[in-house]
């Protein structure tokens, strides 16, 4: 579970009438894969999926528009499985696949299906009989059977611990469990003995679960893995963890509401409905009725008010994932989710508790904490439950919590208000820090004083709202691109962590790109490597013949100074439409076409081209050097794109974080010099890695591109440059 945020306004949504939402923002996902959900009991070998509730009889609506009746569908207990769950999954197959030991067990937690055939199954696994916490691994299976890929969480194949007894009693464990705890009422425990894969070496351990009700009314649910050998606390987080949000106006809004004889629910043809807790902190609430179908005012004189605001999010929510990224909600079966409102007493926050959404009514019960942001962050943490399952600590805290912003942003952008349009900017509108400034910047999140802009490898020991800073802002950066832009009338300067240029691909095609690696290629204690290497092979994935997304994907992780990994842009650029500018761009025709000092172009093979037998190889002399080369080309005055691309491989002898050696890609025009990127002998990387700039500003001038090195007397460094293009369209 997870909470959000202090101190929110209320959103103003007042009339509704009973219509159906528009399927025609964003019809047809780009994802363009069935998704199936199956939700399974861990401590059984059984399969199964939350399945739809049936629809009940609503007296005076029409039959296309009834009601699902009943809860929200169970988080932890396994239903029946439908045929297609069935059918695109094997756990038999798959186990003997993947040589696993005959202990171990594999337990469905969904599956996605590619166009092409291709299954994406998550698995969770058993070790005699114990449920394996870090234990899960998604299995990539092609058209004819055959496995293409395994991610295993924390790269555990074997979870095995050493026995099944442990040494430390489970009252012991309950006892340490309950010490952590901040729950001061109604606080009790219970301890499942598992093995804890998650990090380090699988080993047995207890699973306890502390319940209760923190002293600001926030209730807890915590989890304490505990070494059943040694009594030490391994790792824990609460599910629902507490943090901040915003509360954004909506203005007059179209509702899905149904009708009930002579009156009205605040409830859709889905699911999706909103009771009132009446300052209650337990129960389900009671069903918001209403005689004339006009909700609410727009103030909190009205208790209908706040109500309207987190039904439209919770519409909204669902209309986003199944219109444009393909899912059927929360559980991916279609079924709405339940919103709490006026929880407890002036109670400063709202949360997601694994079945429905809870909303307390802020400061002096003046300011509901309902809006579309938040309910769209808050759901968003119940699909990566039922994706990733990304847990709640180290860097997997970071990302869990950075998706639900994202996914927040998204669902503001999809909903396309004209009293609050989209924005990357969270909590504008509540002035909760007293001096006009939002909660969160996705541009430079370092803003708000916490968050961290750039990957680091102590960002995991930091609590998820702020390692969540990175990730956000590669989403800005891939999406918009680095420097000044404004957007919806927000201006942004987004910077780079590598002094790099970032070329932005579009919004909606990042959404799409974070959608697949979530529910494809991530797992529970996935890092921001993970997420790297994830994001770029779903760019590749599902924008085959479009470079510029995989080039946005990666040139924003290396912006936000996430190492390289195995996965690059490299192999799938297509031949540009209108053509590369530079002459002998690969170098293949040695240094035709270039100028600048004699020796860098070369087929030395101390160090490999990327393609052919030739590259630029600047440096790496280990001596007091300046080299360059460079090229001049006119950028046409109809071109309505200008795009420098290039592929650097940087290695090095020096250590540290001292940049002693550098190489800078710059361009010439009219006598000034900008520089658009500095690499250093810290930038280090293991491959090829591309590089974009947009020169698009530059178009109907002559340009002169250049590579700029400089390296110290001491260590070498090695800037290799391979295949550049300066594409125009």
């Amino acid at each position: 579970m997870r909470a959000l945020l202090p101190g929110l306004a209320l959103g103003a949504a007042l009339v509704t009438l009973a219509a159906d939402l528009p399927a025609s923002a964003g019809a047809g996902s780009a994802t363009a894969a069935v998704s199936v959900s199956t939700a399974a009991a861990l401590a059984t070998p059984a399969l199964g999926t939350p399945a739809p509730a049936a629809p009940a009889a609503t007296p005076a609506a029409p039959p296309s528009t009834a009601a699902r009746t009943g809860a929200v569908p169970p988080t932890r207990v396994a239903a029946a499985v439908p045929a297609s769950a069935r059918a695109a999954s094997d756990p038999r197959s798959d186990h003997t696949a993947l040589g696993l030991g005959a202990d171990e067990r594999l337990v469905v937690r969904s599956t996605v299906i590619d166009p092409d055939g291709t299954r994406h199954v998550h698995y969770d696994r058993t070790w005699r009989g114990l449920r394996v916490v870090g234990g899960d691994l998604v299995l990539d299976r092609g058209t004819a059977g055959a496995v293409r890929a395994v991610h295993y969480n924390a790269g555990h194949r074997a979870v095995g611990a050493s026995d099944t007894t442990p040494v430390v009693s489970r009252s012991a464990a309950l006892a340490t469990g309950a010490r952590r705890s901040a729950a001061t009422t109604d606080r009790s425990s219970s301890g499942e003995l598992v093995v804890w894969a998650g990090s380090g070496s699988p080993r047995l351990a207890y699973d306890v679960l502390t319940t209760g009700v923190k002293a600001d009314q926030t209730p807890s649910r915590l989890h304490t893995i505990v070494d059943a050998d040694r009594g030490t606390v391994i790792t824990g987080w609460d599910e629902i963890a507490e943090g901040t949000g915003s509360s954004l106006y909506s203005g007059t809004v179209t509702l899905n509401s149904l009708q009930s004889g002579t009156g009205w629910l605040l409830k859709d043809s889905i699911g999706n409905y909103t009771t009132d807790l009446n300052g209650a902190t337990t129960g389900t609430g009671t069903q918001f009725t209403d005689a004339d179908n006009v909700w609410g005012n727009g103030t909190t004189s009205s208790r209908q008010s706040a109500a309207v605001d987190a039904q439209y999010g919770a519409e909204k929510t669902y209309a986003y994932y199944q219109n444009v990224l393909g899912r059927a909600g929360i559980w991916n079966n279609g079924t709405g989710a339940r919103s709490r409102v006026h929880y407890g007493n002036a109670y400063n926050n709202a949360f997601w508790d694994g079945t429905q959404m809870t909303y307390g009514d802020g400061a002096n019960n003046a300011k509901p904490l309902t809006s579309i942001d938040v309910a769209a962050h808050e759901m968003s943490h119940g699909v990566t439950e039922r994706t990733a399952g990304l847990a709640y600590t180290g860097e997997a805290g970071g990302l869990n919590e950075a998706t639900s912003d994202i996914f927040g942003t998204a669902v503001e952008f999809y909903a396309g208000s004209a009293a609050d349009p989209g924005d990357y900017l969270i909590g504008e509108k509540i002035d909760i820090n007293g001096n006009g400034t939002p909660l969160r910047y996705l541009d430079q999140p370092s803003k708000d004083g916490v968050s961290r802009d750039c990957w680091a490898s102590d960002l995991g020991s930091l609590d998820p709202h702020y390692s969540s800073g990175p990730l956000n802002h590669w989403f800005y950066l891939a999406s918009e691109g680095s420097g000044a832009k404004t957007v919806n009338g927000v201006p942004y300067d987004s910077p780079t962590c590598n002094g790099a240029s970032v070329v932005g691909a579009g919004r909606r095609n990042i959404e799409k790109v974070w959608y697949r690696t979530l529910s494809t290629k991530l797992t529970s204690n996935s890092t921001y490597r993970d997420a790297r290497e994830g994001a770029i092979a779903s760019a590749k994935e599902l924008f085959p013949s479009n470079i510029a997304v995989c080039a946005a994907v990666e040139s924003a992780f290396s912006a936000i100074a996430v190492p390289a990994g195995a996965q690059s842009c490299g192999g799938t650029t297509p031949s540009p439409t209108g053509g590369n500018l530079l002459q002998n761009a690969g170098f293949e025709s040695g240094a035709t076409a270039w100028t600048g000092i004699t020796g860098p172009i070369t087929t030395n093979s101390g160090r490999p081209p990327r393609t052919g037998g030739w590259k630029l190889w600047l440096g790496g002399n280990a001596t007091t050097a300046t080299e360059s080369e460079q090229q001049t080309v006119t950028i046409p005055a109809t071109a309505t794109s200008a795009v420098l691309t290039f592929y650097v491989r940087i290695d090095t002898a020096e250590s540290g974080a001292i940049a002693y050696d550098t190489m800078k890609p710059q361009v010439v025009v009219g006598g000034a010099t900008t520089t658009l990127a500095t690499y250093s002998n810290v930038n280090a990387t293991s491959g090829y890695v591309p590089k974009t700039f947009d020169l698009t500003a530059y178009k109907g001038r002559s340009v002169t591109v250049r590579f700029l090195m400089t390296e110290d007397s001491s260590l070498q460094t090695s800037f290799v440059v391979d295949d550049t293009a300066l594409t125009v369209r």
